[in-house]
C-alpha cells in the first residue's frame, strides 16, 4: 500500500500535466489516507461536536477506518444528513452551518486530500481563498504591491454563493478532469445528502454542505472558472498599451521652468515648479492605455481597472452575465459596486482599499505617493470592536470573567487584541487601534478591579505601569503564559504579579 504522501504526490504530478485523473475511486481503500485525514481533523474544536447521528471522533480506532474502507469498496456508503444550526452574522442575519456525523468528516477530508492534490496546481494565482499558503494577508499584499494607478474598483459578492452552486455545473466541472464515475457519484450523493433542521429532513437541491469539509475545495472548482474567464477573456480585451503618452501640457511647464532656472528667474521658477507639480506627466486620458487586475478570496471578488467608468460598467455587466449564463449564480446588487479609486475607498476582506494622491509630499524631487494603493482600518470596524467592551459609551468590566483566574482574564483580552492587530497590520493607519487598546486595557482593569472589589486606579497604582510606545499597539507580539509565582506577566501598558493577596485565585 503506497504512502499517503505519495499517492498525492502522483495527483499532484498529473495536475500540473493538466492530466486526466482515473480510477480515483481506489485511492479511498488506502488507510494511510485516513490517518492523514485523522491528524487534521482530531484537534479541531468541532471534532467534539455532534451530528444527526451523535457520533464524534471519540472512539476512533483503526478497526473503524477499516468498516469505512469495506463499505466503500463494496459501494455501500451512504452519506447523512448533517445537522443544522444558525450562527449570527455581523449583518444582523443568520448563516446556515451543517454540522455532519464524524464518520462522514473522516471520508470527506479524504475527498478534500485527493481533489486538492489534484486541482491545487491549476488553480488561478489570483485565487486565495481556502488555499494552502495563501490567505486575507496575501491577496490583500497582491493588491498593495501590484495594483498603483488604479482608477475605477469593481466590488463583486456573489449572493449565496455557497447555497446556489449547481449541482450539475459542479459534476459537469468535475467530470471533464476526472474520469471516474464511482467517485462522481459519491461527490453528488455528498452534495444532494440533505440536513435535518429541528429533526425534519430537507433536500438539498443546490449549493455545497456548509461546515462540510470539501466545500471549500469543491467552491474554488467551481468559481476556478469565473478566474479562467476573467484571465483569458477580460483581461487582455481591458489591458493594453506598454505606458501613457505625455502630458504636452506637463512637459511645455517643465522646459519653461528650465529655461527660468538659467536666466536666474526664480521667482518664475517656483511658480512653474509648484504649476508642474499639479499636473500629472502623462495623459491620464490616454485611449490607448488601459489596465484590468483581478483578485478573488471565496465568494469576494476586487477587479482594479484604468480607464472611463463607462468601460467599468461593461466590465460588471459582463461578469455578472457570465455569472447567470454559465454559472447560475447570481451578484448581490447590494455588494457589487463601481467605485472611484482616488476619491472613495472600496471595501474588501475587512479593509479600506483606496489610492493616494498628494502633490505636496516630495521624495527625490519626485511625488512619492500618486497613485500609490493604500490600506485602511475603517473606522466603523474600530467602534464595533470597541462596543463589545462599552457600556452607555464608557468601557465597562466584563463580569462573566469574575469566576476565571486572573492570568485566564489576562490572557483571554490580549489573545483578542492580538488577533485585532495581526489582522491589520498591513494598514497604512494601524495606528488608529489604540483607541481599542485603551479601551480593552480599562475594561480589563475594570473586569479585575470589580473581581477583588477593589477600584482601577488601586489595580493600576498596585500593578505598576510599563514604559511602551504609544504610537504602535502593544501587545501585538505579547502573549500572557503561565509564569511561575513571583514573576510578571503584561497586557499593553499594563503590568501584572502573580503574587499577591489579590492573586490567590490563581493558585486554586
Amino acid at each position: 500500500m503506497q504512502s499517503a504522501e505519495t499517492v498525492l504526490g502522483v495527483l499532484r504530478d498529473r495536475g500540473r500535466r493538466n492530466l486526466p485523473c482515473e480510477e480515483l475511486y481506489r485511492q479511498l481503500f488506502n488507510p494511510q489516507l485516513y490517518l492523514l485525514a485523522y491528524g487534521r481533523l482530531y484537534s479541531n474544536q468541532g471534532s467534539m461536536t455532534p451530528g444527526a447521528t451523535g457520533e464524534t471522533v471519540d472512539g476512533m480506532s483503526l478497526d473503524k477506518i477499516g468498516r469505512v474502507i469495506d463499505v466503500l469498496r463494496h459501494e455501500r456508503f451512504r452519506w447523512s444528513p448533517a445537522r443544522r444550526v444558525y450562527i449570527p452574522k455581523k449583518n444582523g442575519k443568520r448563516r446556515p452551518l451543517g454540522l455532519p456525523p464524524w464518520r462522514d468528516k473522516l471520508v470527506a477530508e479524504v475527498v478534500r486530500l485527493l481533489l486538492e492534490a489534484y486541482y491545487e496546481p491549476t488553480f488561478s494565482d489570483a485565487s486565495h481563498g481556502f488555499r494552502p499558503g495563501r490567505g486575507c494577508h496575501s491577496a490583500l499584499r497582491k493588491i498593495a504591491d501590484a495594483w498603483q494607478g488604479t482608477t475605477w474598483f469593481v466590488e463583486g459578492d456573489i449572493a449565496d454563493c455557497f447555497g446556489s452552486l449547481d449541482h450539475d455545473v459542479m459534476m459537469a466541472t468535475l467530470a471533464a478532469n476526472i474520469h471516474d464515475g464511482r467517485f462522481l457519484r459519491l461527490i453528488r450523493n455528498m452534495l444532494q445528502a440533505g440536513y435535518l433542521e429541528d429533526w425534519p429532513f430537507k433536500a438539498t437541491l443546490s449549493g455545497s454542505p456548509q461546515g462540510g469539509v470539501a466545500s471549500p475545495v469543491l467552491s474554488n472548482i467551481y468559481l476556478d472558472r469565473l478566474d479562467t474567464f476573467i484571465e483569458t477573456v477580460l483581461i487582455p480585451e481591458y489591458t493594453r498599451g506598454v505606458s501613457r503618452r505625455p502630458n504636452r501640457k506637463y512637459h511645455r511647464l517643465y522646459y519653461a521652468m528650465r529655461r527660468a532656472h538659467g536666466r536666474g528667474a526664480q521667482a518664475e521658477f517656483r511658480n512653474l515648479r509648484q504649476q508642474l507639480r499639479a499636473l500629472p506627466s502623462s495623459d491620464p486620458q490616454d485611449p490607448g492605455y488601459r489596465r484590468l487586475r483581478y483578485v478573488r478570496y471565496a465568494d469576494d471578488t476586487l477587479l482594479g481597472f484604468i480607464g472611463p467608468k463607462a468601460e467599468a460598467e461593461e466590465i460588471k455587466a459582463r461578469l455578472a452575465q457570465f455569472l447567470r449564463d454559465d454559472l447560475k449564480l447570481e451578484l448581490s446588487p447590494d455588494k457589487t459596486l463601481i467605485t472611484h479609486a482616488r476619491t472613495e475607498a472600496a471595501r474588501f476582506l475587512g479593509y479600506e482599499i483606496t489610492v493616494q494622491h498628494s502633490s505636496t509630499k516630495i521624495t527625490n524631487g519626485r511625488r512619492s505617493v500618486n497613485g500609490v494603493i493604500r490600506l485602511r482600518v475603517p473606522i466603523a470596524v474600530i467602534n464595533a470592536y470597541c462596543s463589545h467592551y462599552l457600556k452607555r459609551g464608557k468601557p465597562a468590566h466584563c463580569s462573566d470573567l469574575f469566576g476565571a483566574p486572573d492570568r485566564d482574564i489576562v490572557r483571554k483580552f490580549g489573545a483578542e487584541y492580538r488577533g485585532i492587530v495581526q489582522y491589520y497590520l498591513l494598514a497604512s493607519d494601524v495606528f488608529r487601534l489604540t483607541r481599542l487598546h485603551w479601551v480593552m486595557e480599562t475594561s480589563l482593569l475594570k473586569t479585575l478591579a470589580g473581581k477583588h472589589r477593589s477600584t482601577v486606579s488601586a489595580m493600576a497604582a498596585s500593578t505598576g505601569p510599563r514604559s511602551t510606545p504609544r504610537s504602535v499597539p502593544a501587545c501585538a507580539s505579547r502573549s500572557p503564559q503561565s509564569v511561575p509565582a513571583g514573576k510578571r506577566w503584561s497586557y499593553g501598558s499594563v503590568a501584572f504579579r502573580c503574587d499577591g493577596p489579590e492573586d490567590r485565585s490563581d493558585h486554586r
